[in-house]
Order: C-alpha cells, then structure tokens, then sequence
C-alpha cells in the first residue's frame, strides 16, 4: 500500500465496520451522569505508581448502543476522559503551578450533552472537518452534493458526522502509554461521500504528560478525508472566564485568508504586519476584534512551518495565571484556530461565554477538495491515510 503521511504510530489491527447512527437531538433512553467527567480534583502530588485505565457506563444511545467512559491516568496525577461516542475527548486534568489540578477542555456532564453537542466539543469531526464551499466537489468526474448544514457551506462532515457516531473501543496498555483505540467504518454513500471507509483514532497518554491523537484510514473507492479532534481549552481551568488573557504562539508565518462564508480565498498570506502574526507569543484578546471575516475573533487556518507529514511544533498556548502550558505537534499542513466566538454561555455550549475557550484544530485546509493547488485530500484505494497530533502539557513559574 501506499503510504499518503508517514507518522509515529505503527500497531496494525483488523477492524470490524459497526455503524449506529445517533439522534443529534433526542435525549438518551438511559441518561447517565458522566462517572468522572472532571475526573477528580486531584493534586500532583498524588501520583500513581503505573499507568492506569479504567472503565464505565456511561448511558445508552436512542438507539441502544451501549456507551463506555474511559479514564487514563499517569504517574504524574494527569488524567484523560474519553468516550466511545464521537470518540471524544470529555476531560483533561492537568496540574497548575501550584500542583492544583483541574479540567482544561470544555464538555458536558451526562450522555445527552454529547448527543445533541452543536459545538463539537471534543469530539472527532469527519469525513471532512472544517468547511466546503457550497458543500459540493467533483472527484473522478463524478460530482458529489454534500449536506450544507453550515449554510452556504458543508462543516464538520455532515448532519451526522463522525462525532455523532458510536465507535468500536479497546484499551491499548503499554509499558510507556495507556489508551484507547476507537475504530468505525463509514459506509460508502454515507452523507453523500464516497467509498466504505475505514477509520482507526488512537489516543494515547504517556508520563511525559503527552497526550497524542493518531489516526488511520483506508478506502474502497476515491474519496476525500480531513480529520481532526475538536476540544475546546481554557487552560486557566475555570478560574478564568475567557481565553483573552491567554498567550498564544503559532509557528506559521503564513494563514488562509477567507471570504464571508469562512471559505479560504486561496491565497496563502503572510502574516507579518497584520493581527494573524503569532509567530512571537500574544494575548489572544489583545487583536481579536481585527481578523477578516472571523465571526467577531479568530476563525481562520495557519500553515503549519516545515515538512508536511513530519511531526514537528505547531503550536504554544501559555495561561499566565495558572501557569499551565500547552504544546501541540503535528503531522498535518494546517491548524485552525478557533475562538468560541459562538459560545453562548448556554447548557447547549457547555455554560461557556463567547471566547470561553479556544480551539486548534490540525488538519489539511479548509475546501481543499475544490482547490487543487491546496495540499490533497483525496484517498484512493491502496493508499493508507495517516496523521499524528500529540498535546503535550507543562507548567511555567513553578
């Protein structure tokens, strides 16, 4: 097989196709609390002696698929909350400063939240994360019409996309990483893609407080495939209300300008002189009312420096308060960066409030399938569609 990226991650394994489509809107017939969405207030001085993985029922879809929370927790207190719908991520506790632990990722506390879960949070967005003009592309001569559940656009794969669809799950346990291997397989037709495709996400938690995302995908027919994971980060944990204060830094020196749809312009600009240059470390708040086209902030996608399919820095969010920092690497050419600019501070978002948390999201650009001088999107059988991105958390000030 061709290998489209080269990344890390190695482990082969056979997968079996499930598909168990979830009502976006109804409650859940066995609405359950999330047994430890915050995952404990731990300190870090409450270290553990391995690396641990546990699991819980975590209620039952309309449908009657059975969901499962997961907790992953290493040596250091940090702890990872996952979920089998969506394969989504439901909590992230990391220590501060002062060893106080919190949840720094936006989520919901029981199963209904993640059903209906209009802002993605957390969860695996797919085929296509991110936007498609007019929610339409020709592949092979053949043109397909997608969903425009984005109006004039196609987002996030659809009216059902992949962070609304219950996922096969097993543990993954290894002397240096615990985890969680989420796989499904989209049938082809699927909100209008083509081709059955086949999708492996691997979240993996390690003692350098690494957490990393590893995907795998393969097709029986040309299609186009952008995944990525939609968490949401206020690093502060809480304690403070937006992200405005938090510092951020992009190794991109060039971003995709976009029209009043969010639909990149196709030109790859510079960024310096303007409010998109974070190639030095910035106050989000500091410019967010300057961006073109971002919805009142930031919603626009950076080039990623250096050699697409190479795991190399992307970008460092740094919360000064707190002290906690987060880098993120990636295998992708992009990373979109996204301010909650429709946070509505309703149980809908979470309660959060407009710029109440922050999204960076790796992928390929937005509407490439229609912008063939865009790196490509295209699968096609034989290939193997591979990306890594790895969160890897500290604290400054100590």
């Amino acid at each position: 097989m061709k290998i489209v990226e080269t990344v890390r991650w190695g482990l082969t394994v056979a997968m079996m196709g499930w598909v168990t489509g979830c009502g976006s809107q109804r409650p859940a017939d066995k609405p359950s609390k999330a047994p430890n969405t915050d995952l404990a207030p731990a300190t870090a001085s409450e270290e553990t002696s391995m690396l641990t993985i546990q699991s819980e029922p975590f209620g039952t879809t309309p449908d009657g698929a059975e969901i499962v929370h997961y907790s992953l927790t290493n040596r250091n207190g940090m702890r990872v909350g996952l979920i089998n719908l969506g394969a989504t991520v439901t909590a992230v506790n990391v220590p501060d400063k002062n060893g106080k632990s919190a949840n720094v990722t936006l989520g919901f506390n029981d199963l209904n939240g993640y059903l209906a879960n209009a802002p993605y949070f957390g969860g695996i967005c797919g085929r296509y994360s991110n936007r498609i003009a007019n929610g339409k592309f020709t592949l092979d001569g053949e043109t397909y019409q997608l969903a425009t559940n984005n109006a004039p656009s196609h987002l996030h794969g659809g009216n059902v996309g992949f962070n609304k669809r219950v996922w096969l799950h097993e543990k993954v346990q290894a002397a240096d990483h615990v985890g969680v291997q989420f796989s499904y397989v989209s049938p082809d037709g699927e909100e209008n893609y083509p081709g059955q495709l086949t999708v492996r996400v691997v979240y993996t938690l390690n003692d350098k407080n690494e957490l990393a995302i590893d995907y795998e995908a393969t097709t029986d027919k040309a299609t186009v495939l952008n995944l990525t994971n939609h968490c949401y980060w206020n690093l502060s944990g809480g304690e403070q209300a937006t992200i405005l204060d938090t510092e951020l830094t992009l190794t991109g020196d060039k971003y995709l300008p976009v029209d009043e749809a969010g639909i990149p312009t196709g030109e790859l600009a510079a960024v310096t002189g303007t409010p998109m240059d974070f190639t030095s470390p910035h106050k989000i708040g500091e410019r967010i009312t300057e961006p073109v086209n971002g919805n009142g902030g930031y919603d626009h996608c950076w080039v990623v420096n250096g050699k697409s399919g190479e795991l190399r820095p992307a970008a460092k969010v740094v919360e000064p308060q707190s002290g906690r920092v987060m880098e993120i690497l990636t295998t992708e050419p992009g990373i979109q960066f996204y301010t909650g600019n429709f946070l509505a501070g309703t149980p809908e978002t979470g309660n959060a409030g407009k710029h109440g948390a922050l999204c960076l999201e790796a992928q390929h650009f937005p509407d490439s399938p229609n912008q063939p001088e865009f790196p490509s999107t295209v699968l096609k059988p034989g290939e193997v569609y591979k990306q890594t991105t790895v969160h890897r958390f500290s604290v400054v000030g100590k």
